[in-house]
């Protein structure tokens, strides 16, 4: 019974803590955009998802965690700047490779520019966020 209890509680907190997230942010993999609105307004940007081979996940998530710096111990220690991790190794983060936003060409991360990932990394720490990923190729 007191198992029960704890179980049913912290599934009652998960739920809580899911519905304050205030940062809305829905990847778009037909267009490769990311649309955010958040308190501190409303965004539209360009991304790039899984290439063919790859997958980037689709559903629902939250940030799970948040690093400033990660290098990827998968794809040779690969920059992640400002990385918003939402589902095991997958994240949002920035990426150095501008030129390729708006393009599926990642391993199945969500990458933005730079500026654009500290902007919202900045928005997420503050204020949570809910993640909604869609559409396909």
């Amino acid at each position: 019974m007191r198992l029960r209890f704890w179980l049913l509680l912290l599934a009652a907190t998960f739920a809580a803590s899911e519905a304050a997230a205030k940062v809305r942010i829905h990847i778009d993999l037909s267009r490769q955009r990311m649309h955010v609105a958040s308190s501190e307004g409303s965004y539209s940007w360009p991304v790039s998802t899984a290439r063919p081979g790859y997958r980037t996940p689709r559903g629902v998530f939250s940030a799970r965690a948040l690093k400033r710096m990660h290098y990827s111990s998968k794809y040779d220690d690969a920059p992640m700047p400002h990385s918003i991790f939402f589902s095991g190794g997958y994240a949002i983060h920035g990426t150095y490779a501008t030129g390729s936003l708006g393009r599926p060409v990642s391993h199945g991360c969500v990458r933005l520019s730079p500026g654009h990932a500290a902007l919202l990394y900045g928005m997420v720490k503050r204020e949570g966020a809910r993640i909604t990923i869609s559409g396909g190729r």
